[in-house]
């Protein structure tokens, strides 16, 4: 039983003490009273500025007054309505200004980007166009050296035509003339 009420009592220490470790802020209203106990009957210490950050020292959830550390490093007491976790304008407005400035020079080295990026690309286009025009001029000359061998093909056939026409002319008059010119003995046939 001792035990079990240990364990709760430590488990209810590190819940407070773990929301306590989360920045708190002073909600966005002029200002807020500081008191020197939870609540109104307390005498006022002074004044905490809207948005100032501050430290959570204990939440008395009953009064609903948040003792907090203020920027003199005294403990002193607020209404808890005014103690919230997210910051304040001011400092929303510092966030969103280096916000701002970081995406300012994010655009501008994206227009430096783009401007080399669009000079490379020019770049290619010429590059693209002279290659465009240089295989243009070899595919002419390439139909032309096509054309050339296709007609040199041509004129070599028909020079093998001629020659072979020449040869088988000149072989039958070889075979014509010859016998003519040596005439055969003929053997005479006794019949």
């Amino acid at each position: 039983m001792i035990q079990k009420k240990i364990l709760s009592l430590l488990a209810i220490i590190c819940l407070t003490t773990s929301a306590f470790a989360v920045n708190n802020y002073i909600s966005d209203e002029l200002y807020t009273y500081t008191h020197k106990g939870p609540g109104t009957k307390y005498r006022i210490l002074g004044l905490v500025n809207a948005g100032e950050k501050i430290e959570v020292l204990s939440i008395d959830k009953n009064l609903g007054y948040t003792q907090i550390k203020d920027k003199k490093g005294r403990g002193v007491w607020v209404d808890s309505k005014y103690v919230t976790n997210k910051p304040g304008l001011k400092e929303e407005l510092k966030a969103l200004r280096i916000a701002e400035e970081k995406a300012k020079q994010k655009i501008i080295d994206l227009e430096k980007n783009l401007n080399s990026n669009i000079k490379q690309v020019a770049k290619l286009e010429k590059t693209n166009i002279s290659l465009s025009s240089q295989l243009k001029e070899i595919k002419e000359i390439n139909n032309s050296l096509t054309n050339r061998v296709d007609s040199e093909k041509n004129e070599l056939l028909m020079q093998w035509f001629s020659y072979g026409g020449m040869v088988g002319g000149i072989g039958l008059l070889v075979g014509l003339i010859l016998p003519a010119l040596f005439p055969s003995r003929k053997k005479k046939s006794s019949w």
